[in-house]
């Protein structure tokens, strides 16, 4: 059975689940404690995300002979940070649901492409954009407050950028704890060493947070994740059953939700990690997704210690990690929403109301912006006779 496995497949998948990790683990922290949960609700959000993204790998890897990564989605995270707010967490749990259940559908019942044609690529990366300018600013807003931390961790982002750009978020990440740690920065008190153990939470369902956080998760996860997975598979020359995999994403949604396992999908950057020719034997590479899954189920299992750790890190060091993680992300989203001029009016009024985070009858400005910005795209191309 483990013919073929070799000590790179071992290590491409290690480095797979920690840029995974040091890339958006932050943005989930955030995400968990605007919806209100607590250290130990926080640490059942690891964990569940840990486990759900191991079976999905091992899984998925196993049964059809393809590196196939799963991950959370980032962006659905990020988006969480500022759709929350005003949302217990049963609700928050629901909204989740309700995402898991719209992605099974659609996966299992082969409407994935069908489904893409009607939000517009322009219109979905606007509201993506929106979402991330948060992060962005706050990353470089943090320097008035800890400017030799953030400033260090910047530097060292940009020359690891420039000559080995895979590990410019762990190094920035390093960089940061020694500054951090040199200027007694770090609260060690809050850090503990256990096992992770999942709490149910009994989903409250609301239909406004159904509307401004089910929906607009399950639209931006379709839109900047699962697209972009599949992208990364056939552009390694894999030719994967994309309906299936994305059904399975859906139900481990559904049955992990109500742990803290708000969304699963397709990963790209992470799975280019595992699909790369260094790997050798194109075969045998989905050895490199069972590795990740394996290393995935480890950090589930210690979701507790993930936690406590970023307890003790400074806010500003939080914050600047996840916004240099998501420049790339931002600038992509940026491109693809003005990349069509017969859709830039559209698409510039998409970000602005979706950054503005403006809420109105309880729905956030991510649903906002994608309600406007497909009224406006319909009106422009409205020929009046």
């Amino acid at each position: 059975m483990f013919k073929g496995f070799t000590f790179a497949h071992l290590s491409a998948g290690f480095v797979a689940v920690l840029v995974g990790y040091t890339s958006s683990a932050a943005i989930i922290f955030q995400a968990a404690h605007t919806a209100g949960a607590n250290e130990a609700q926080i640490a059942s959000w690891m964990w569940a995300l840990g486990l759900g993204m191991a079976f999905t790998c091992i899984f998925l890897s196993l049964r059809y002979r393809l590196p196939i990564i799963t991950a959370w989605s980032t962006p659905g995270a990020a988006l969480l940070v500022t759709s929350l707010a005003g949302v217990s967490l049963p609700q928050a749990i629901a909204a989740f649901l309700f995402c898991g259940i719209l992605i099974l559908i659609i996966g299992y019942a082969g409407w994935f492409e069908r489904f893409m044609h009607l939000i517009p690529l322009p219109i979905a990366s606007a509201m993506l954009a929106g979402v991330l300018l948060k992060f962005g600013l706050n990353s470089f807003s943090a320097i008035q407050t800890q400017p030799v931390l953030v400033g260090g961790m910047l530097l060292s982002f940009l020359l690891v950028k420039k000559f080995l750009p895979r590990y410019a978020i762990p190094i920035a990440l390093i960089v940061g704890i020694g500054i951090a740690g040199f200027s007694h920065l770090l609260d060690w008190d809050k850090f503990t060493f256990s096992l992770a153990k999942p709490i149910f939470i009994r989903p409250e369902f609301q239909l406004q947070a159904i509307l401004g956080v089910g929906l607009p998760l399950f639209i931006v996860t379709m839109a900047s994740q699962n697209i972009p997975g599949v992208a990364v598979l056939k552009a390694h020359g894999y030719q994967a059953p994309i309906s299936p995999i994305i059904g399975l994403t859906g139900l481990t949604t559904v049955i992990l939700a109500p742990f803290g396992g708000f969304c699963f999908n397709l990963a790209a950057i992470s799975a280019a990690i595992c699909m790369g020719e260094e790997l050798g034997d194109k075969a045998k590479r989905y050895w490199a997704a069972v590795s990740a899954g394996l290393f995935y189920g480890l950090a589930g299992l210690f979701g507790a210690s993930i936690t406590s750790l970023f307890l003790s890190f400074p806010k500003e060091l939080i914050f600047a990690i996840a916004g240099f993680a998501l420049i790339g992300t931002i600038a992509n989203s940026l491109a693809s929403a003005l990349s069509d001029p017969d859709e830039r009016e559209a698409a510039v009024i998409v970000f602005l109301i979706t950054a503005s985070g403006i809420s109105l009858l309880g729905l956030g400005s991510a649903f906002w912006g994608i309600v406007a910005g497909l009224v406006i795209r319909a009106w422009f191309r409205y020929k009046i006779v």
